[in-house]
């Protein structure tokens, strides 16, 4: 028992070019979730016109990127600005949102919000010896583990 298509040639042509012809709305196509988050986390002032008027349409459409957008701007004016001192406030705001992913990150920042506070206010950084740590780990790397202590600790030594 044979299977498959008992139609002919000519109506499947017709039926295909029936669709191919017809008109299709036209519509721009939605940006990518990477350069939507790209224009939320850069400056206001760098984004060029045409980029500002897609994330204005995009946080019209969706209020959830649009409250977003306004924690991710505030924390960045803490951030550079060493405003610790408005941070409760913040994660009180991010609280009354409804967008579960920065709840997690509020949930994480409570649990050593007195750090956090103090990395936001203080003008002392751990970055040198943060630095110090990621050198010495690059050259272990690099000896694949196969070395102890002692030629670990020559390689430290030498390489500075």
């Amino acid at each position: 028992m044979p299977l498959g298509y008992k139609g002919s040639y000519q109506r499947v042509r017709a039926y295909l070019h029936k669709k191919r012809t017809s008109p299709r709305p036209v519509t721009a196509r939605p940006p990518s979730p990477r350069t939507v988050s790209g224009w939320i986390l850069s400056r206001p002032e760098t984004l060029t016109e045409p980029e500002q008027l897609h994330l204005k349409t995009v946080r019209t459409h969706c209020p959830e990127l649009d409250a977003l957008t306004r924690h991710v701007r505030s924390s960045a004016v803490m951030l550079t600005e060493r405003q610790g001192e408005r941070l409760p406030d913040w994660l009180d705001a991010v609280r009354q949102d409804d967008l579960p992913s920065l709840h997690t990150l509020a949930a994480g920042i409570d649990r050593d919000l007195a750090a956090v506070v103090a990395g936001l206010t203080l003008p002392r950084s751990s970055g040198a010896v943060e630095g110090h740590v990621n050198r010495i780990k690059m050259l272990k790397r690099q000896m694949f583990g196969r070395a102890g202590f002692a030629l670990l600790r020559k390689r430290v030594l030498l390489a500075q």
